[in-house]
């Protein structure tokens, strides 16, 4: 396969010798041909030595690199990876798990293909492409999905309308690739859920938090919570299972609320221990005093680029300081911030800001991070995108 070239300014090739999975334009000494958005490229260093081969694209991130060796980026390597990692998901016990049929299959550059993610909902895949060159490939890899996984996957969805380079014009339509009209409900830890993957935020749920919504199952017990950005409600339905005396949700999302309500009714069917709230975080908090002993704050991204981090972090500090301002005595805070942007140094800062602006004694009960599916390349740090704190409040 006679792919076109980018060579590197010198001593810009360290980085990729390091295994790091992009190239930034600014490393770009020059390009052979003229190659497309979404293109696969060779990158070639100062002295014509091959350093991989990728998809180009437009912006900051020239280039996402697939292979640090010679590869033709055919049928047999998408199945190749997309085997790779179904067998990592397996030696972790979420793929053919009885009581879980939810899992992220593909986690991006933690699965050596940067700019996919695919998750797992019983028996349909949801893709998504947040670059063009995966936009490109999400027939091949829709096939090899199919290919490794058999008749475990019935249905894969592609939802990569909010994901894509807005300004490729790809004209991109979300819909199935394979099968269509699948159940919607799946399995965590043996809790059931629907998922939205047609209209719902990134493919429908938030898997990332699985393993922290088992933690907070177990601090639940006697307490009254507080699920702050419930969106679907998956921490809510932990507490009720780890029993909670009483669980409020809350989101600005009206949608997210009428979820979050049919998923609390999935689980435990008329319980009324559960109340769900349809309103601005800040309006809801400010007007709580003291009635909640255990509090989660699982906001979106605060920030997207690191030109608005400062924002940010102000952000989280006022936020975390009304929960500690507001919580019982003897409470635990869960906090989190999932902004790449945002390292667990920053996010740290400004939990610790918004502590002792409350005056208040807290310890480090747990320091959290996304799950094994949401795997970490060494080579790529920036990938550790969730962080989390849980906190004893005196």
């Amino acid at each position: 396969m006679n792919y076109k070239k980018v060579h590197l300014k010198p001593k810009k090739e360290e980085s990729l010798l390091r295994f790091h999975p992009w190239v930034f334009s600014g490393a770009i000494q020059s390009i052979e041909g003229d190659p497309e958005e979404g293109e696969l490229v060779e990158v070639y260093g100062v002295h014509k030595q091959f350093l991989a081969v990728g998809h180009y694209q437009i912006g900051s991130i020239a280039v996402r690199i697939l292979s640090f060796e010679p590869a033709v980026i055919d049928d047999a390597f998408w199945k190749h990876r997309i085997e790779v990692a179904y067998t990592l998901r397996r030696a972790l016990g979420l793929a053919g798990a009885e009581n879980n049929n939810t899992f992220r299959l593909i986690h991006g550059e933690g699965d050596n293909l940067p700019g996919l993610i695919v998750d797992v909902y019983a028996s349909t895949a949801v893709v998504q492409a947040h670059s063009v060159g995966m936009h490109y490939a999400r027939e091949q890899v829709a096939q090899a999905i199919q290919a490794v996984m058999g008749d475990e996957i019935r249905n894969i969805y592609y939802k990569s309308e909010a994901t894509l380079p807005y300004k490729a014009n790809l004209g991109s339509e979300d819909g199935y690739l394979i099968g269509g009209h699948a159940d919607e409900t799946a399995m965590e830890n043996g809790l059931s859920f629907h998922v939205d993957w047609l209209k719902g935020q990134k493919t429908g749920f938030f898997i990332d938090q699985r393993e922290n919504r088992s933690l907070l199952e177990q601090y639940s017990k006697g307490r009254d919570v507080l699920n702050m950005f419930c969106y679907t409600g998956g921490f809510s339905f932990y507490a009720m299972r780890g029993e909670a005396n009483r669980v409020h949700s809350v989101d600005s999302s009206a949608k997210a609320i009428a979820m979050t309500n049919k998923n609390v009714e999935l689980n435990f069917p008329g319980d009324s221990r559960h109340q769900a709230f349809a309103e601005d975080a800040f309006k809801f908090l400010d007007k709580i005093d003291n009635q909640y002993d255990l509090i989660i704050l699982d906001p979106p991204a605060f920030a997207k680029h690191k030109n608005v981090l400062r924002n940010a972090l102000q952000g989280y500090r006022k936020l975390n300081a009304i929960a500690f301002e507001k919580i019982k005595p003897g409470g635990i805070l869960f906090t989190f911030s999932c902004s790449q942007v945002v390292t667990k140094e920053n996010f740290r800062l400004a939990v610790f800001s918004a502590a002792a602006q409350s005056g208040r004694n807290v310890r480090i009960l747990h320091q959290l991070t996304q799950p094994a599916d949401h795997p970490v390349n060494i080579y790529h740090p920036e990938g550790e995108y969730l962080k989390g704190l849980v906190l004893y409040v005196e």
